[in-house]
C-alpha cells in the first residue's frame, strides 16, 4: 500500500510539472517579422531592425565568364548596443559570408577591439555560361530591441590587377581588400609588390587561390594560402604551378595592432567602473597602400645565371693550370743552367711548390748572408754563437752550429727515419725541457731554433687539424642539412613567410627552396676551397719527392713545410660555403650560427698557421686550438640569446676578453717559457725588462716559497724588472706588437661594453679578424725589416686581394635584411636585384668573399717563397 501510495504521489507532481512548464519560460513578443526588398547597387539604405524583425535585401548582377567584377558589402551600425551587435549574412550561390556589427577582433593578450563601420568584398563564384545572372541576398537581423543601420552594396572599380600597373587604395582592420589577378600567357611567376609610404598600421599581406570564402580578417588571414607581415614593403613570388585556376586573390589586412611589426602595444584605458572586458575602440586606424604585380624571371635566366656563376669560379682552375704549365716549361727551360750550378738559388717557388731557380748571386743581388734584421746588426751570427753558447752550458751537441755547408746536411740521415718517436716523450726530458728554457728565451730567435723537432712528429701534429675539422664537418653539416630542410618544409607548407628574413626583392624560387640566388652564389666557397686543397696536394708532393731524393734545400733550408693547417683551411672554405647556403634556405635567428662558425674558424686557422711558419714547434696544437674556437662560437650563441642589453653578460665578456688577451701576450712574449709557479719553483720567466731570463736553473733555489701565493710572485716579478733594474724589453718586436694588439683588444672589449652592439656575432667576428690583420701586418714589416723580400706572385695576390675584400666589405654592409628586427622591419631594407636580375648585394658579397679568402689563403701559401733556398739558421723569428 505504502508503495502504490508512493507511485501515485510521483504521477501528481510529473502532471504539475508538465502544466507548470510553459508557464515559466518566456513568451515571445510575437511572431517575427520577415521584409524582403529588392535592392540595387550605389544606393544607401538607411534602416532599423529590432528582435521581432527581419530584413533581407535582395540583390542581382550579371557575371560574365572571361570579366570578373568584384562586389562590396559596407555597413555601419549608429546604435551603440556592444552587448547585442547585428548580424548580417550574405547568401551566394557558391558562399556564405557573415559578420556582426561592432565586429569584435582580438590582439595579443585577448584584448578586444570593437569596429562600428565594415565592409568585406564578395567572394565571386565562377560561371561556365557567357552571361549570367546571379543573385545573393543580405539579411539583417539582431536581438536588440532598436537598432539603426546603414547598408551600401557597390562595384569594386579595379577589382583585377594588371601586369606592371600600380594600384592604390585604402584598408583597415575591418575594412580588409583583396583583388584578382589572372596569370598572362607565357608568364610561370611573377613578384606582387606592396609598398606603403606609412610604416604603421601593421598590415598583412595573403596570397590565396580563388576559392570561397576567403579569408580577410585579421583573426583568420593566416589559414590558408601564403603571407608576410608589412610595414613599409612587402614582396611574395608567386608560382603558376601552384594555382590551377591560373590566377589568386591578393588579400590585405590591416592588423589590430602593431606588436607583430615591432610597434608599441597601444595603450589599453580601463577604468575602475569598465569591465576586462570591454571591447576598444580604435577609431580611424586606416592605411594606405599601392599593390603592383610584376613577371618574375624566366627559366633562361636560371640557366643563364648558373653558367655565369661557374664560369666564374672554374676560370681559376684554368688561370692556375696556366700558371702551372708556365712554371713547367720555365724550369725546364733552366734545367740545365741550375743543373751546372752549386750555390742555393733564391728565387721564388712557383704557386705550386717548386724549389729551385737562379740564384741572387747570378742576378747581380748580394747574397742572403748580408741581410740585416732591422737595426740588429750581425743578427746571424749572434744567434749562431747563442745556440753555440747555451748548447754548450748544457753539454748537448746539436747537428746545426755557425755556418753549414748544404753538402754536409744533405749527407746526413733524417730524423724522421725512427721507427716511433712521440713528441711527449721528447719534450717530457728534463735536460731538453731546460734547453728549451736556454734556446727559445734569447734576444735573436731563428727559425732553426724552433724547428728541432722530428719532422715527422710535426707533420702528424698538424694532420690532425685536418683529420679534426674533418670530422667536426661531418657531424656538425649533417643535423644542419636536416633542419634547414624541416624550416623549408615548415614555410611551404603553413605559407608562412615570416620566418626566414629572405631579400625578398630578389628571392628566385627553385623547387622546394625559396631563395635558390641566395644558395648558388655560395658555390664559389667550395669551388674555391677544393681549388686550394689541390693545390696544397701539390706541393706536398713536390716537396715529399724533394725529401726522398735527400734535397738540401728542402731538408735544412726555407719556413719548414707543414701542409696539415692548409688542408684545415681549404676544408674550413668549403664548409663555410656549405653551411652558408644551409643558412640561406632560411635565415632566421635560429640558425645563424651556421653561417658564421665557420668563420671563426677560418679566422683562428689563418692566424695560427702564420704563427706556425716561423714557431713551428711551439704552436699551439689541434685540440687545444678546436676547444678555444668552440668557446668562442659558445660565447657567440650565448650573447646572440642573451647579450641585447644585457649589462651583466658584457660586463663578463669583456673581463674575459682582457683576461684572455693578457694570457696570449705573456704566451707569446717568452715563447710559451714562462710559469706562474710550481711546487718548488717561482717563476719560469722573469717579466719583460733586462733581468734574469730563461727560468731558474735546475739544482738551485727559488727566491720565492711555493706557497707564496700568485700575486705575490706577479709583484715581485713586476719589482725586480720594472722597479730594482729597470730597463726596456728584451723582445722589442714581440713588445710592440703585443703592446697594440692590447690597445686594439682593450678598445674593442670598450666599445662592446659601451655600445653593446645588437648584432654579436659579427661583434666577436670583427675581434677576430682586427688581430688577425694586426699580425698580418706585423708579420709583413718584419719580414721586410728583416731584409727578405716578397716575391711577385704574393705580392699580387696581396694588392689584388685587398681590393677585392674592400670591393666584398662594402656590398655586405649594405644590409638588405636583418634577423634582429622583426620579419616587417627587416622588408624594409630589401632591394631589387643588381646582377643579371638574379643575383642581389648579398649574393655579391658572396662571390667577392669566397674570391678574397682564396686570395688571402695563396698569400699565406707563398709570402716566404723567397725563402725557400736560405738556411733556417738565417731565417729571423718575430
Amino acid at each position: 500500500m505504502a508503495s502504490a501510495g508512493a507511485a501515485a504521489l510521483a504521477r501528481a507532481l510529473l502532471a504539475w510539472a508538465l502544466v507548470a512548464l510553459p508557464l515559466a519560460l518566456p513568451q515571445p513578443h510575437g511572431h517575427r517579422k520577415v521584409v524582403e526588398k529588392e535592392a540595387s547597387f550605389d544606393t544607401t539604405y538607411a534602416d532599423w531592425v529590432d528582435a521581432d524583425l527581419l530584413n533581407i535585401y535582395a540583390f542581382n548582377h550579371s557575371v560574365r565568364r572571361n570579366w570578373t567584377e568584384g562586389v562590396r558589402v559596407s555597413v555601419n551600425v549608429l546604435s551603440d548596443h556592444k552587448d547585442l551587435p547585428v548580424l548580417f549574412v550574405v547568401r551566394q550561390k557558391e558562399a556564405v559570408v557573415s559578420f556582426q556589427v561592432p565586429l569584435i577582433l582580438r590582439g595579443l593578450y585577448q584584448r578586444k577591439y570593437a569596429y562600428q563601420e565594415v565592409s568585406r568584398t564578395l567572394c565571386q563564384p565562377q560561371t561556365k555560361a557567357e552571361v549570367e545572372t546571379q543573385h545573393f541576398y543580405v539579411d539583417v537581423s539582431t536581438l536588440s530591441l532598436n537598432a539603426s543601420y546603414q547598408l551600401r552594396v557597390t562595384r569594386v572599380e579595379n577589382f583585377v590587377l594588371w601586369t606592371n600597373v600600380r594600384f592604390g587604395f585604402n584598408a583597415t582592420a575591418a575594412q580588409p581588400q583583396y583583388f584578382k589577378y589572372e596569370f598572362p600567357e607565357g608568364v610561370d611567376s611573377v613578384i606582387v609588390k606592396v609598398t606603403s609610404a606609412m610604416a604603421f598600421p601593421c598590415s598583412v599581406i595573403s596570397i590565396q587561390d580563388i576559392l570561397c570564402p576567403v579569408y580577410d580578417l585579421d583573426n583568420n588571414v593566416a589559414f590558408i594560402g601564403m603571407y608576410q607581415t608589412m610595414t613599409k614593403k612587402a614582396a611574395i613570388t608567386v608560382q603558376k604551378k601552384d594555382f590551377p585556376s591560373n590566377s589568386f586573390y591578393v588579400v590585405v589586412v590591416v592588423k589590430t595592432e602593431d606588436e607583430a611589426c615591432g610597434g608599441a602595444l597601444p595603450y589599453y584605458p580601463l577604468s575602475k567602473h569598465a569591465s576586462p572586458d570591454e571591447p576598444v575602440d580604435q577609431h580611424n586606424r586606416q592605411k594606405m597602400l599601392e599593390v603592383m604585380v610584376s613577371p618574375a624571371i624566366t627559366s633562361e635566366a636560371y640557366v643563364s645565371s648558373v653558367l655565369f656563376c661557374l664560369g666564374i669560379f672554374l676560370s681559376f682552375y684554368v688561370l692556375t693550370l696556366v700558371i702551372a704549365c708556365w712554371e713547367s716549361c720555365r724550369q725546364q727551360k733552366r734545367k740545365g743552367l741550375l743543373a751546372a750550378m752549386d750555390s742555393p738559388s733564391l728565387d721564388t717557388a712557383s704557386l705550386l711548390g717548386h724549389a729551385r731557380s737562379i740564384p741572387d748571386s747570378f742576378l747581380g743581388r748580394a747574397p742572403y748572408d748580408s741581410y740585416g734584421y732591422g737595426s740588429f746588426g750581425n743578427g746571424s751570427s749572434s744567434s749562431a754563437e747563442g745556440v753555440t753558447d747555451s748548447m754548450g752550458s748544457a753539454e748537448v751537441s746539436y747537428g746545426y752550429v755557425g755556418e753549414r755547408s748544404l753538402e754536409n746536411v744533405a749527407g746526413r740521415p733524417r730524423l724522421d727515419s725512427l721507427s716511433s718517436i712521440e713528441e711527449d716523450d721528447y719534450d717530457t726530458l728534463a735536460d731538453i725541457d731546460y734547453d728549451k728554457n736556454v734556446i727559445r728565451t734569447k734576444q735573436y730567435l731563428c727559425v732553426a731554433d724552433l724547428a728541432r723537432k722530428d719532422k715527422r712528429v710535426l707533420r702528424k701534429k698538424y694532420q690532425i687539424y685536418f683529420w679534426n675539422i674533418a670530422t667536426i664537418a661531418v657531424f656538425y653539416a649533417l643535423p644542419v642539412i636536416q633542419l634547414v630542410i624541416t624550416y623549408q618544409t615548415v614555410v611551404n607548407v603553413t605559407g608562412n613567410q615570416d620566418i626566414c628574413y629572405y631579400n625578398f626583392l630578389c628571392a628566385h624560387p627553385l623547387g622546394n627552396l625559396s631563395a635558390f640566388n641566395n644558395i648558388l652564389s655560395n658555390l664559389g666557397y667550395v669551388l674555391l676551397g677544393l681549388l686550394f686543397l689541390l693545390i696544397i696536394l701539390q706541393r706536398e708532393i713536390n716537396y715529399n719527392r724533394a725529401l726522398m731524393r735527400n734535397d738540401a734545400h728542402a731538408l735544412e733550408c726555407g719556413i719548414p713545410k707543414h701542409f696539415g693547417l692548409f688542408y684545415a683551411m681549404g676544408t674550413a672554405l668549403m664548409m663555410e660555403g656549405l653551411l652558408s647556403a644551409c643558412y640561406h634556405v632560411c635565415p632566421n635567428y635560429t640558425n645563424f650560427q651556421f653561417d658564421t662558425s665557420f668563420m671563426y674558424m677560418i679566422a683562428g686557422l689563418c692566424m695560427l698557421k702564420l704563427y706556425q711558419k716561423r714557431h713551428p714547434d711551439i704552436n699551439a696544437s689541434a685540440y687545444s686550438a678546436y676547444a678555444c674556437l668552440a668557446l668562442v662560437i659558445f660565447f657567440s650563441v650565448v650573447g646572440v640569446v642573451f647579450g641585447k642589453g644585457n649589462t651583466a653578460f658584457w660586463i663578463v665578456f669583456s673581463v674575459i676578453h682582457i683576461v684572455a688577451t693578457l694570457l696570449l701576450s705573456t704566451q707569446l712574449y717568452y715563447m710559451g717559457r714562462w710559469k706562474l709557479g710550481e711546487p718548488g719553483g717561482g717563476t719560469a720567466v722573469s717579466g719583460a725588462g733586462g733581468g734574469q731570463r730563461g727560468g731558474t736553473p735546475p739544482g738551485t733555489t727559488s727566491p720565492l716559497p711555493a706557497d707564496s701565493g700568485i700575486l705575490r710572485r706577479i709583484l715581485h716579478v713586476l719589482y725586480t724588472d720594472c722597479i730594482r733594474q729597470c730597463s726596456g724589453p728584451m723582445y722589442v718586436d714581440r713588445m710592440v706588437l703585443l703592446v697594440m694588439g692590447n690597445i686594439i683588444n682593450w678598445s674593442l672589449a670598450a666599445y662592446g661594453l659601451i655600445v653593446r652592439p645588437n648584432d654579436f656575432a659579427s661583434y666577436l667576428l670583427a675581434i677576430g679578424i682586427c688581430n688577425l690583420l694586426l699580425y698580418f701586418a706585423f708579420y709583413i714589416i718584419m719580414k721586410l725589416r728583416s731584409g727578405e723580400r716578397i716575391k711577385l706572385i704574393p705580392l699580387l695576390c696581396i694588392v689584388g686581394t685587398s681590393v677585392v675584400w674592400g670591393f666584398a666589405l662594402f656590398f655586405f654592409f649594405q644590409g638588405l635584411s636583418t634577423w634582429q628586427k622583426t620579419p616587417a622591419e627587416s622588408r624594409e631594407h630589401n632591394r631589387d636585384c643588381i646582377l643579371l636580375d638574379f643575383f642581389d648585394d648579398h649574393d655579391i658579397w658572396h662571390f667577392l668573399s669566397s674570391i678574397a679568402m682564396f686570395g688571402s689563403f695563396l698569400v699565406l701559401l707563398t709570402l716566404d717563397d723567397d725563402l725557400d733556398c736560405v738556411q733556417r739558421d738565417k731565417i729571423y723569428v718575430f
